[in-house]
């Protein structure tokens, strides 16, 4: 007697868990720029809590809609953002430029592991239809 095929379900993409773990790190990292840029910048406090504000809801959406490109474009944006704005804190440059370093990171290591995981899949599936046949 044979077992009843299963369908298992799909895993999680690792690269959408990646990408969103890295954009609501840059949650907290826009919140502390913010604070910076209070004390240190010539800018003025709402110029400033609107920037941020709309840099973190920009985090949040990237992140709700990682499940199509729009949501990986969003997150460069907000990559780019990060970068720009070391025009008002000097330090951002550096942060930006690791965070970016980060992201790219992210998405190339979990498309990878996206990879290695439709493979095993695969061969599994492959190696019951073996076993049923046999």
């Amino acid at each position: 007697m044979s077992e009843p095929e299963v369908d298992q379900p799909q895993p999680r993409s690792l690269r959408r868990s990646f990408a969103a773990l890295v954009l609501v790190g840059e949650i907290f990292v826009v919140g502390f720029a913010a604070l910076v840029a209070f004390q240190l910048s010539d800018v003025s406090g709402a110029s400033v809590a609107v920037v941020a504000g709309g840099t973190a809801l920009l985090c949040v959406v990237a992140a709700g809609t990682l499940r199509s490109p729009v949501g990986y474009a969003l997150g460069w944006l907000v990559q780019l953002l990060l970068v720009l704005s070391g025009f008002w804190v000097p330090m951002m440059f550096v942060v930006g430029i690791v965070f970016g370093a980060i992201w790219f990171v992210a998405l190339q290591q979990g498309g990878r592991a996206d990879a290695i995981t439709a493979q095993r899949q695969l061969a599994e599936r492959q190696h019951r239809e073996q076993d049923q046949d046999g």
